[in-house]
């Protein structure tokens, strides 16, 4: 399992306006973006004892976390996500499912093992069944995104964070959601191996330092 170095950093507005600006003439926008930015949707699974909640805000040195995301209102892509954190890196699985596999999972049962399904997607139904796993909420942003190819380097700001409680209506791209308290934009910083000089000196800003935040726990304040 590879693993990537993360800083999330909150920054506001002005701030926003001067890394764009810098990040514009070193890095490459996401080919994937519309217009420099995406909308992004997930679906966060967590135990009834709220296990993956309680252990980001004890900040656990090696635990995980499941998510089903799309794009843009777009259903017919959907992902399987599994991220995992340990010695502060982080690393990301996704597995493509259909949104057939989606509706069962967020209808509230516990599926069945489907044959041929890929491991991950079998990995969550074990846990669902094993370990209590079930969907908890609903979060929704908009998200700028650049790539910075030697180092693999990626720096998104996400921004507008939103949340849903009412998560069997997650496929529903008309699912009301309201902000998610007094949210800060995030920058997030990734690389593999080394964070070049450049960009490094780029998204340095006076009395910014990475910190841990979760949107996931941040879209939790209302239950």
């Amino acid at each position: 399992m590879d693993f990537r170095n993360e800083w999330k950093i909150e920054i506001n507005a002005a701030d926003l306006l001067a890394l764009r600006s810098r990040l514009r003439v070193l890095m490459e926008p996401d080919e994937h973006a519309e217009d420099g930015r995406y909308q992004v949707r997930s679906l966060y699974f967590d135990t009834q004892a709220d296990r993956a909640l309680r252990e980001k805000i004890d900040g656990v040195n090696r635990r995980e976390k499941f998510r089903i995301r799309y794009y843009n209102g777009d259903t017919d892509y959907l992902s399987l996500e599994k991220k995992s954190k340990l010695n502060g890196l982080c690393n990301k699985q996704a597995v493509r499912i259909t949104i057939e596999q989606a509706q069962e999972i967020t209808n509230g049962g516990i599926p069945e093992l489907w044959q041929n399904a890929p491991p991950l997607l079998r990995e969550l139904c074990y846990k669902m069944k094993t370990e209590g796993l079930q969907p908890k909420a609903v979060v929704d942003y908009t998200r700028e995104p650049f790539v910075y190819r030697p180092g693999n380097v990626r720096v998104t700001f996400d921004y507008g964070i939103r949340t849903g409680l009412r998560y069997r209506d997650f496929l529903n791209a008309g699912l009301v959601t309201v902000p998610a308290g007094d949210a800060p934009i995030l920058m997030e910083v990734k690389w593999d191996a080394f964070l070049p000089d450049m960009i490094r000196d780029a998204i340095q800003l006076t009395g910014r330092r990475p910190a841990a935040f979760s949107k996931y726990a941040q879209c939790r304040i209302y239950g």
